[in-house]
């Protein structure tokens, strides 16, 4: 069963980079999930879909999955470009575009 190694992106709900810097290795599921016929719910007889283990760093998790024998790939983060930007340039005079209300 291979893990996979990466950093989460940030939620939806989520403005800041908080609980973003962390390393998480998860199992990759062996099994598809059913649904059961008695009662419609969706099951998985895999147990180590359960698992979650964080890493403060990406070594770190790369060091606890070779010295346990776990094949494991690393995803990089692709971290997203951040443009300063003004109040005060949305009135400059050499604005590109029209201001109006």
């Amino acid at each position: 069963m291979t893990a996979r190694i990466y950093r989460p992106a940030r939620t939806a709900m989520q403005s800041g980079t908080a609980k973003t810097e962390r390393w998480l290795l998860e199992y990759e599921p062996e099994t598809p999930r059913q649904i059961e016929p008695l009662m419609g719910w969706t099951s998985s007889s895999d147990m180590k879909s359960q698992l979650k283990l964080w890493f403060d760093t990406e070594a770190e998790a790369v060091a606890y999955a070779t010295r346990n024998g776990i094949p494991y790939r690393v995803e990089q983060p692709n971290d997203p470009k951040r443009r300063s930007i003004s109040y005060s340039d949305n009135f400059k005079f050499s604005r590109v575009g029209q201001w109006t209300h």
